[in-house]
């Protein structure tokens, strides 16, 4: 039985949620973190040292960062689905994976944080507006990949999507003013097609 520790608010456990109704794996969701609490726990830090979420355990194993994790339940339940086969096509969305993590990551961390998550009176303006200058500059480079191709690795959804998807999310629906990113949005709208994308991504911003 696969345990997914981690509030449902968290981009990152987003993450594996997605992945396990993506691949019908049974699961329990428990919600640590945030108002929750609970990751700060001497039986979770022995978990994930990190204190952060998600963590996961799956029939004993326990796992911890969500990028590994997405990797772990895709290879285990999902070669040849969100797994791909191909090693070309697995190299390509382990770095777009990476890239989320390097590139996208630290960019939306002020974006998210600012617009969402501190009052108007306390925002510092400056760090917001770099931070979606750099954000239009990087989607940008993901807009052009996605010119001749429906998902990250190809053709069909896999691993590669998994992390990009809840940022996209957040960043079409918090940040107002930005260009217009046609392949962007059209693999967004292909993403808002899948139910398990719907139930575990759109979800209030908070």
């Amino acid at each position: 039985m696969l345990t997914i520790l981690g509030r449902r608010t968290s981009g990152n456990v987003m993450k594996p949620l997605w992945v396990a109704d993506e691949l019908s794996i049974a699961y329990e969701q428990v919600d640590i973190g945030g108002t929750f609490g609970g990751n700060d726990q001497p039986d979770y830090l022995a978990k994930n040292p990190m204190g952060l979420v998600p963590t996961i355990i799956d029939d004993g194993f326990v796992l911890w960062e969500s990028n590994a994790i997405t990797r772990y339940l895709c290879q285990k339940y999902g070669t040849g689905v969100l797994y791909p086969q191909d090693p070309q096509a697995r190299a390509t969305a382990d770095t777009w994976m990476d890239w989320q993590l390097t590139a996208i990551s630290p960019m939306m961390r002020p974006v998210f944080w600012g617009l969402v998550r501190t009052p108007p009176a306390e925002r510092d303006q400056a760090s917001i507006a770099a931070g979606i200058e750099q954000g239009i500059k990087l989607f940008g480079m993901l807009d052009a990949y996605l010119a001749d191709r429906r998902y990250i690795a190809g053709d069909t959804l896999s691993m590669g999507d998994i992390p990009l998807g809840p940022q996209v999310h957040r960043w079409l629906n918090i940040v107002e003013q930005r260009p217009a990113m046609p392949h962007l949005e059209a693999w967004y709208a292909r993403l808002t097609e899948r139910p398990a994308f719907r139930t575990h991504c759109m979800i209030p911003i908070e």
